[in-house]
């Protein structure tokens, strides 16, 4: 391909464009509500730090171009979904920018590349948002007095009976279980787990002080932990045990402990804090448990790794439903967020990319916004429980033709 300069003269951008509108398919989700729309209709879109954007997914593109790699090499079990190929298209193109490039080329750039499209499970207008954080604790690589709460890696056993159309790794959907008798049944619950049922395996990574920060850590899917040696040990999600997760934060509620409306990461921890007795029990209505895996690729301050197996960028990663979405997918988030304060809400418009994933993050507008390290992050990441406008950028090499499986967004409703 044409090296470019900048994003200058577009004689490898036209070239690449002409053969994506000969080769579009129509854009398929189940399920799903699709709206094409211009990038002139995204919310102060010109407003946006693209360049910022941009970094973003050329850092995704180093996965999605090793993907496209064994997939050529027939190294992958994964059954390619459409936007593959186009993706990585768009990649190889994002790798051809050369020289020094402003917040303009790289607007340019997303422009020329992909199309905006409105996407909305079907019946609903708005997707739902959430934060995300990686807790750093005190912990200890043996059990001693006053550290007796494990981190467990996961389980030979725990097995996952994929779906068809599986995404790589450990999935979010599918039968989830072991062998027990000849039979495939489903995996032990987080009580059972708690009271022993893998004790004495060796599959400790760690243990911690406190096991309310345990439980935060299996919500966030990644840790920092604080060795007693001075050491910085990162965990990362690696599965889960197959059972439905069950927010907290709904129980709460539901028992009129603390309404819907003021729930944060915050207030759930307090109470658990408060009320051991009855927080334990109202953790273990959570049946779902994370297994972790030790990262030793990082340094100890870098960000905590995604789902593409790469370093996450402050608020500009999402995890998504890896069932749905391929990783490195650019999406569009419009929302009012408590970004300042509890009471406040911030305009959010932002150009963000799928770089990881999480067993409760599902659906097509679904996204846990990632807000680094700590506890000023966890605190943020914590108030976030809100709708916001979805647009996913699809390569043009994808037809933003309404497929056979998707239907257009109703109209909104009238205000009374």
């Amino acid at each position: 391909m044409t090296r470019l300069s900048g994003f200058a003269a577009g004689v490898g951008v036209l070239a690449w464009l002409a053969a994506a509108a000969a080769t579009a398919e129509p854009l398929r989700i189940p399920e799903t509500e699709l709206e094409p729309v211009a990038f002139e209709q995204l919310d102060r879109w010109t407003a946006e730090d693209h360049l910022a954007a941009l970094a973003a997914f050329r850092a995704s593109c180093v996965a999605v171009l090793k993907a496209g790699e064994r997939r050529d090499a027939g190294r992958t079990r994964r059954e390619p979904r459409p936007i593959d190929e186009p993706l990585r298209e768009a990649c190889e193109l994002a790798s051809e920018l050369r020289g020094t490039l402003g917040s303009l080329s790289a607007r340019r750039f997303f422009e020329q590349a992909f199309r905006p499209v409105r996407i909305s499970k079907l019946g609903e207008r708005d997707g739902f948002i959430t934060g995300y954080y990686e807790p750093e604790v005190e912990g200890r690589r043996t059990p001693e007095e006053g550290f007796t709460v494990p981190i467990y890696r996961q389980p030979a056993e725990l097995v996952a009976q994929k779906p068809k159309r599986a995404a790589v790794g450990f999935p979010n959907r599918g039968k989830i279980g072991h062998r027990a008798k000849k039979k495939f049944v489903p995996y032990h619950d987080r009580a059972a787990i708690e009271d022993g049922a893998l004790k004495d395996r060796g599959l400790e990574i760690c243990w911690l002080r406190d096991p309310i920060d345990a439980f935060f850590i299996h919500i966030q899917g990644s840790a920092r932990i604080r060795l007693d040696d001075g050491k910085i040990l990162r965990i990362n999600y690696a599965a889960h045990n197959g059972h439905t997760y069950l927010p907290v934060g709904r129980v709460l509620a539901d028992r009129g402990i603390v309404p819907r409306s003021e729930m944060t990461m915050d207030k759930i921890r307090t109470y658990l804090t408060e009320v051991p007795e009855e927080g334990r029990e109202i953790m273990r209505m959570n049946k779902s448990f994370i297994f972790f895996r030790e990262v030793i690729e990082l340094p100890a301050d870098a960000e905590a790794v995604g789902a593409q197996g790469l370093p996450l960028t402050r608020e500009r990663s999402i995890a998504v439903d890896r069932a749905i979405h391929s990783l490195g997918t650019p999406f569009w988030i419009e929302a009012e967020l408590p970004l300042e304060s509890e009471q406040a809400l911030t305009p959010f418009r932002r150009l963000m990319v799928a770089q990881d994933t999480g067993s409760a993050i599902v659906g097509p507008a679904r996204a846990d916004i990632y807000f680094g390290a700590g506890v000023d992050a966890g605190t943020i990441a914590g108030r976030l429980r809100h709708a916001g406008r979805f647009y996913i950028l699809v390569p043009r090499a994808i037809d933003p033709a309404l497929g056979a499986e998707a239907t257009p967004l109703p109209p909104p409703r009238p205000k009374p």
